[in-house]
């Protein structure tokens, strides 16, 4: 006795299994990602996918080791500040919010918001 009649995705005819749900593995995936479209995403997913846009804007940026970026910039490209993973105070007493290895510190000069970035090192335990 069959359980299934037709393809859950496609509704074509089965053969087979008696258990089977789909015709073949494209059809399962496809059935999958529309079910998982469907469903609202989680707060777990947005402030993970915030933290990997910051890290590859500052990793894009970040060619030198050190280096001064106008704020809007980075901000143009979807960079959210808010969104950090850690942070380090520097001897000087500033405090830079890391995104994994990705450092960045928000100044102001000359009436104009800058990002300093910096990328992790060893002596910054």
């Amino acid at each position: 006795m069959r359980i299934q009649k037709q393809c859950l995705y496609c509704n074509k005819d089965l053969v087979g299994r008696t258990d089977k749900k789909y015709c073949d593995p494209q059809c399962k995936s496809a059935y999958q990602y529309q079910i998982a479209s469907d469903q609202p995403t989680r707060f777990f997913d947005k402030v993970m996918n915030q933290l990997k846009l910051n890290r590859k804007i500052l990793k894009e940026y970040n060619k030198g080791g050190k280096v001064t970026v106008r704020a809007h910039l980075l901000i143009n490209e979807g960079f959210n500040p808010k969104f950090f993973t850690h942070y380090w105070r520097n001897q000087n007493g500033d405090t830079y919010l890391f995104v994994f290895e990705y450092g960045f510190l928000k100044r102001k000069e000359n009436n104009i918001n800058k990002f300093v970035l910096i990328q992790w090192q060893d002596y910054m335990v």
